[in-house]
């Protein structure tokens, strides 16, 4: 019997809605994002990727945006998933998953870390109340942060040994300087956790945007599958950012091309299965 062909899954995407006020990270570099992105522009370029399913990230931090990405998720079959927001700060959070315990795509929760003034704000005993609460609702969590806030990601992962965790663009390492060694090490601290994962995302828009190759990249990639093996790796495209830097196929095909060679049980884990598999998608074409 011939075996199925593997599921091919972005696991980092966003989908928005353009006005000036709601997007103001938006600046005049990233000009060609001020626009919508709505499914069918993915699904566009999804077909010529050949990738079957995405995971829709949240991009603003409000609860009609979480509302809305999954209403897109039951329009669009091929949004397998949503890592949408909640107040975790808010004495309301719970509240919030339980409006939202009725929605079988919601699959995690994230809040733009990157951008708190407080390099220790995954810490705060308001944030971690939030936090403990996702596992009871069978939810992970998105950890969007700079390299320098890689060390806190430890210790919020020591604190929540049973929480699921992902790395998203693997920390926003710096890459035109070619700075490397602090955030190695910083990285594989974190690897040593095995309730984290990490996505292959966000390397192209970190590098320098006219210039980068995929050589460049190769270095960073060798670290992540060092540190945290195949088997806790996932791709994404984080489109349409990336757009800034290259369009979705060449975005993609710096993982596709770099695990083109490796086997192909590890070859599907990361471009696919393990999506799946951490997010527990039910994907229906």
């Amino acid at each position: 019997m011939i075996a199925a062909p593997a599921m091919r899954i972005d696991a980092h995407q966003h989908f928005w809605r353009y006005t000036p006020e709601e997007y103001g990270w938006i600046d005049d570099t990233m000009a060609r994002l001020r626009r919508d992105y709505l499914p069918a522009d993915l699904q566009r370029e999804i077909v010529r990727a050949g990738v079957d399913a995405c995971v829709a990230v949240q991009a603003r931090q409000t609860f009609d945006e979480t509302r809305w990405l999954l209403s897109l998720a039951d329009q669009h079959p091929f949004i397998a998933g949503v890592v949408g927001w909640i107040d975790l700060q808010s004495a309301g959070a719970r509240a919030q998953l339980e409006a939202l315990a009725d929605q079988p795509k919601l699959v995690g929760i994230r809040h733009v870390v990157q951008s708190e003034s407080d390099d220790r704000f995954m810490l705060r005993p308001a944030f971690c109340a939030g936090l403990a609460l996702l596992e009871e609702f069978g939810l992970a969590y998105d950890i969007l942060i700079y390299s320098r806030h890689l060390a806190v990601a430890t210790e919020l992962a020591d604190r929540f040994p049973a929480q699921r965790f992902v790395l998203d663009h693997l920390a926003k390492q710096d890459i035109r300087p070619r700075a490397i060694d602090a955030w190695e090490t910083d990285l594989r601290e974190l690897a040593l956790r095995p309730n984290v994962w990490a996505k292959l995302s966000g390397l192209v828009t970190e590098a320098d945007w006219r210039a980068w190759t995929p050589a460049a990249l190769r270095p960073y990639l060798d670290i992540a599958f060092d540190c945290f093996g195949a088997e806790r790796l996932m791709i994404g495209s984080d489109w349409p950012v990336c757009t800034v830097a290259g369009d979705y196929v060449k975005t993609m095909s710096v993982v596709v091309d770099y695990v083109a060679d490796r086997p192909a049980h590890e070859r599907d884990a990361v471009l696919g299965d393990n999506a799946q598999k951490f997010w527990n998608l039910a994907v229906n074409l």
